[in-house]
């Protein structure tokens, strides 16, 4: 068995993650939200033991799967009842409390949920006939003692369904076991991650893989994690310049919307040393702005996926290759043609990632025999990796546009759109074409600042002219006030196709 320098067994559970770093740090803050509570290791520690007990009094058994309800106020209260339910033996299920009502009952119900969960400041949600709902305060309420330890919980058992956002079609449930968790934990106390900060800072919501992430950093950080309640660009510039602040992480959107808000004007980010966003390609031209913004940080990329992680390329920006997307870091990774075969380097096929003890999804055997062989995850990307090991990615095997002869990468096309100075976000979409089968669309969104009066097709069109070919010019735009995105700040390109038909 292997032992940590503590002299505890190395951490291969996450009620065992979590008494690790209680008995290194009880006093530490771990969580954060800003101006709402803090959570240190020991009340992190104590109050998933009263959970577990509380629910074990309730009936909840072995491998039971519970729904967590919460929203960006109880980001502390979620991740006590999170260790929680683990330690009880059973399995969260992470929910926005933005859901509508038939998106939790469809989660809620292909789990085969016994319970859910919500927090303090969520309303009690509507749930399937069977299913009882639970308070956060209820349980905390309830006075059992303690637990004596955590139920037997094995590496191998589940431990938790994360949904992915269902951009392309209905939300399929990923479960993951405890030892894919805690693949890479740190066990030594010298190994914790992020030790340049203090805090690290996030506004990613409850129920995304994004946001997944956070509660594992904060478990094997020596950096708190610090949210907010409600993000908007001035709050979180405000957090961003504040001392001990040495780490952001930020998805694309909120990247563009912190940059063109001017909430950083005549703010002090020297103290920020590391800029990680995630959840979507970062565009070269946004990379290259946040590097401006923070000329202390390293700007670093992670592609990854809810079904992939914690397998994931990372890339630090680097002007010579803008467009890549990194090397392999926690897995390896392959382009493959449609059988599966390894490509030789510079040939475009399916990407794939591998992943020590990887997920899989929930209940869904064909979804499973498409996606995942042998520890291998399919991406649903479609890229090329150079001599050097980097990736570079295509487009999504779906939003890849079909013109005529030609196919179109919509990440290329975004990528050049968003080098125009009056261009904040935009995506790009295949609209039906008459006589090409699809035509190149642009849906954008002006910067606050500029207004859309000179963004007009011709203009960008012209633009664009020596920056791609002319199959790869939008045929059509769409001007907009937001794109629709999902609550991981990926864009609905389905929404956007049908707003092209109105």
């Amino acid at each position: 068995m292997t032992t940590t320098p503590t002299g505890t067994p190395a951490p291969r559970t996450l009620p065992e993650l979590l008494d690790w770093r209680t008995g290194l740090h009880p006093d530490l803050v771990a969580v954060e939200v800003h101006q709402v509570a803090t959570l240190t290791f020991a009340e992190w520690s104590a109050g998933a033991r009263a959970v577990a007990a509380a629910l074990r009094h309730r009936g909840l058994r072995h491998g039971d799967r519970v729904g967590l309800v919460f929203g960006a106020r109880d980001w502390t209260r979620y991740a006590v009842t999170y260790c929680g339910v683990l330690r009880a033996g059973g399995v969260a299920v992470p929910l926005s409390d933005r859901l509508a009502a038939g998106q939790l009952g469809h989660a809620l119900t292909h789990c085969a949920a016994t319970a859910v969960v919500h927090g303090d400041d969520t309303p009690a949600p509507p749930a399937p006939p069977g299913v009882v709902v639970f308070s956060d305060a209820e349980l905390r309420a309830d006075g059992r003692p303690d637990d004596p330890g955590p139920a037997t919980v094995h590496p191998g058992d589940l431990a938790q369904i994360l949904y992915t956002s269902g951009t392309t079609g209905r939300p399929k449930g990923v479960a993951a076991r405890h030892a894919n968790l805690t693949a890479g934990a740190p066990q030594h106390p010298r190994r914790l991650a992020l030790a340049h900060s203090q805090r690290f800072l996030h506004a990613f919501a409850i129920g995304t893989n994004a946001g997944q992430t956070m509660l594992l950093n904060a478990l094997t950080a020596k950096a708190a994690a610090l949210t907010l309640p409600r993000f908007t660009p001035v709050r979180f510039a405000r957090l961003v310049a504040a001392p001990g602040t040495g780490t952001v992480f930020v998805v694309p959107s909120i990247a563009i919307e912190l940059l063109d808000s001017g909430a950083l004007r005549d703010r002090d980010t020297s103290g920020v040393q590391l800029i990680g966003s995630t959840a979507a390609p970062l565009p070269p031209a946004v990379a290259a702005r946040l590097a401006t913004a923070f000329p202390q940080a390293t700007i670093v990329n992670y592609y990854t996926s809810t079904e992939a992680a914690p397998a994931q390329t990372t890339m630090i920006y680097d002007p010579a290759r803008p467009d890549a997307v990194g090397r392999p870091v926690g897995g390896q990774l392959m382009v493959a043609d449609a059988e599966g075969h390894p490509l030789p380097a510079g040939t475009t096929g399916d990407v794939w990632l591998r992943a020590p003890h990887p997920r899989a999804y929930y209940r869904d055997d064909a979804a499973n025999r498409a996606t995942f062989r042998d520890g291998w995850v399919r991406m649903g990307d479609v890229g090329r990796i150079d001599a050097d090991g980097y990736l570079y990615l295509t487009d999504r095997h779906q939003d890849v546009i079909k013109t005529g002869a030609f196919k179109v990468s919509t990440v290329e096309v975004e990528a050049a759109l968003h080098e125009h100075p009056l261009v904040a976000e935009v995506a790009v979409v295949g609209v039906p074409h008459p006589v090409l089968g699809s035509a190149v669309a642009a849906a954008v969104v002006a910067r606050p600042q500029a207004g859309a009066a000179g963004l007009t097709l011709p203009v960008l069109r012209g633009f664009l002219a020596d920056r791609l070919a002319d199959h790869q010019l939008p045929a059509r735009l769409l001007l907009l006030d937001r794109l629709p995105r999902n609550e991981g700040g990926k864009v609905l390109k389905r929404q956007l196709t049908a707003l092209f038909d109105n």
